[in-house]
């Protein structure tokens, strides 16, 4: 076995010269000391493989004072700036993935919350106002302990009207749907977010489109009551809108660059002018129909909420007259608080709120779709859209079709010249 060897020469040369003028001058005599390492040639590169001297080399580095001083670095993505600016939009998005987790969680428990509220109040203030419908009758018959049932009776009443008025003004039944969307529509926003973390690199469009989305949702589905509550009784139905609007950027390029370019990524002539019949008839079909059903329902929940506390208004000013004005009277008290707890089972119990809201949010969902079709059709560069067979299947699956049906309606939307009123887009339209 081969050995490296080194050998070390150390010379001392003194000079005479120097130690005698060191003797003259009354000084120690210099020594000069020299030290020479001299390392042999490393054998050729085949010959090192076979000794496997780069391990003996690389593991004797540290003792070789000319290595010392030297520092091996190793330059990772991450110390780089674009490792570094990825890395930075990775904490932004996973910072917001956690916000979105955080509301989740708190929309989940508000809902429990709310949902409470609106069984709890409904069974209590049933319970009051048959109380006092009750004890009105009984005070309608004559007897000396007329007056305890006649004011018990008003109280109650009085009650009931105070708690109806805010329980009609909250609506309950509609806040609980509205954090049951926000929980539905923060999972769908925080699958995403996982989706692109786990999919491809970011970009600051990533970034600033997940911010914009959660305080869209914010706004469309507000935690608070007080100030920030939406409109439980809005003069005109308008459908939900829980995303941002964005302004898409359209290309202009020329009829050649456009046929040049049309059957790439996915997307065809015939393709386009099936989103565009599907669109007209969405618009014609799902959104009309839902807004019919929903301003019904709003008129709805409007008489029956004003109804509720009217009814219990006359039942407490009957109450008071009870055992005075005959047993017309008391009758008016019982029928009124009767009348008034069917209105409140109806409207709370029937949950038409809750009704409206999912109108509301169902029309939103189909503008939303409409949305992104005609978004998407106007960037006229098919490089920057999404895929158009993938974009076809995520339109086919939001209507409940398959391929073949959404393009048998859109052939049947195009032979009636835009007019058909057969079906709707959505297989499970509300009729």
């Amino acid at each position: 076995m081969v050995s490296l060897q080194a050998s070390m020469n150390l010379t001392i040369r003194t000079s005479h010269a120097n130690n005698a003028k060191s003797l003259v001058d009354g000084t120690t005599p210099s020594l000069r000391i020299r030290s020479a390492i001299s390392i042999p040639k490393l054998p050729n590169g085949k010959l090192l493989k076979e000794l496997n001297l780069s391990n003996v080399l690389l593991k004797n580095t540290r003792k070789l004072p000319l290595l010392e001083s030297d520092s091996i670095s190793i330059i990772t993505p991450q110390d780089t700036k674009e490792g570094r600016h990825s890395a930075t939009l990775t904490r932004k998005l996973y910072m917001i993935l956690e916000a979105v987790s955080d509301r989740i969680e708190m929309h989940q428990n508000i809902k429990e919350q709310r949902e409470n509220w609106n069984s709890l109040l409904l069974n209590s203030l049933n319970m009051v106002t048959l109380t006092a419908a009750t004890m009105a009758g009984v005070a309608g018959v004559e007897g000396e302990h007329v007056l305890p049932l006649k004011v018990s009776s008003t109280l109650l009443f009085s009650a009931a009207t105070g708690i109806l008025l805010i329980m009609n003004k909250i609506q309950p039944s509609q806040l609980v749907e509205e954090q049951r969307n926000a929980v539905r529509l923060f999972k769908q926003l925080q699958a995403k977010i996982q989706t692109t973390l786990s999919l491809r690199s970011l970009t600051e469009r990533d970034v600033e489109d997940a911010m914009e989305r959660v305080l869209a949702l914010d706004r469309a589905y507000p935690l608070p009551l007080l100030g920030a509550m939406l409109d439980k009784f809005p003069k005109t139905f308008e459908p939900a809108r829980w995303w941002p609007s964005k302004k898409t950027p359209s290309s202009h390029q020329g009829d050649f660059c456009k046929s040049k370019k049309m059957r790439k990524n996915g997307w065809s002539e015939d393709l386009e002018k099936e989103m565009r019949e599907i669109v007209g008839l969405i618009n014609r079909k799902d959104i009309e129909d839902y807004v019919r059903l929903g301003n019904k329902a709003l008129k709805l929940n409007k008489a029956l909420a004003i109804s509720g506390p009217v009814l219990t208004g006359i039942a407490a000013i009957g109450s008071v007259f009870a055992g005075q004005g005959g047993p017309w009277a008391a009758l008016l008290a019982a029928t009124a608080g009767s009348m008034a707890s069917l209105v409140n089972t109806i409207e709370h119990g029937g949950q038409i709120g809750m009704v409206f809201e999912m109108y509301r949010n169902c029309a939103g969902f189909f503008r939303l779709l409409e949305e992104r079709v005609e978004s998407t059709l106007e960037v006229e560069d098919f490089e920057e859209r999404e895929n158009g067979e993938l974009f076809e299947m995520k339109l086919a699956l939001h209507l409940g079709r398959s391929l073949s049906e959404l393009r048998d309606l859109a052939a049947k939307c195009k032979s009636s010249c835009g007019s058909y009123e057969g079906e709707f887009a959505s297989k499970y339209a509300v009729l």
